[in-house]
């Protein structure tokens, strides 16, 4: 592999692993939506609420003279706890009519299966370090950009969920925006996505320059 194409490849890891920051980032933390309940005049207090992959968590926030709920930085009375069907014993109600089960399930699932690809990903590229291992770069370059497309499908299937959560009469929240986990996750996905597809161009071997000239007879790089 020539130097030229040896400084584009390390270039396209590196934003590979900022992708791969960002995916972790978004998987293990709970800001994906931040909810807000419908407000009355007479109320002190709201219960705004946020949420990832695997639990929700409740705060308390003063209303100020506006009568808006938030922002959900507000020092507040916070209760946190993981979905009920991530952690059977856990007492929660509030779960058996805030979340959409099958929704909440397979955004986790889809989360869990872009780590392993990350996982394979990186396994193939820290091979491909070895002598005329260069090959490896093309599994790797394929694994990252799977794992970027399950990013892309778990952050839809959350946003249905939000949409499902918001839409139910058994719920408090009428009003909802995207956090910052959603949009780490998204970043996630262009930096995969993109990432993968780069480093599956830069790794293929050098075409013909000749319509004769055949793939296997084409001069070495070195």
């Amino acid at each position: 592999m020539s130097q030229t194409k040896t400084l584009k490849v390390r270039v396209t890891l590196f934003c590979i692993l900022a992708g791969i920051v960002l995916a972790m980032t978004a998987v293990v933390t709970d800001h994906w939506a931040v909810l807000s309940p419908h407000m009355e005049h007479h109320n002190t207090t709201c219960e705004a609420a946020h949420f990832g992959l695997w639990r929700i968590c409740t705060k308390r926030i003063p209303m100020d003279d506006s009568k808006t709920c938030g922002p959900i930085t507000l020092p507040g009375e916070k209760n946190c706890s993981y979905f009920r069907h991530f952690n059977p014993g856990e007492s929660s109600e509030i779960f058996e009519f805030t979340t959409q089960k099958e929704y909440s399930i397979s955004a986790a699932a889809i989360a869990i299966f872009s780590l392993g690809f990350v996982i394979l990903g990186s396994l193939c590229v820290l091979l491909s370090f070895g002598k005329k291992r260069d090959y490896l770069l093309r599994p790797a370059s394929m694994f990252y950009a799977f794992a970027g497309l399950c990013i892309l499908v778990s952050v839809e299937v959350m946003r249905q969920s939000v949409k499902r959560m918001i839409d139910s009469e058994d719920t408090v929240w009428i009003e909802y925006y995207y956090s910052w986990s959603f949009a780490c996750a998204c970043a996630a996905f262009v930096l995969l996505f993109l990432g993968g597809l780069t480093l599956l161009l830069f790794s293929l071997p050098r075409m013909p320059r000749n319509p004769w000239e055949s793939c296997m007879d084409a001069e070495p790089e070195h």
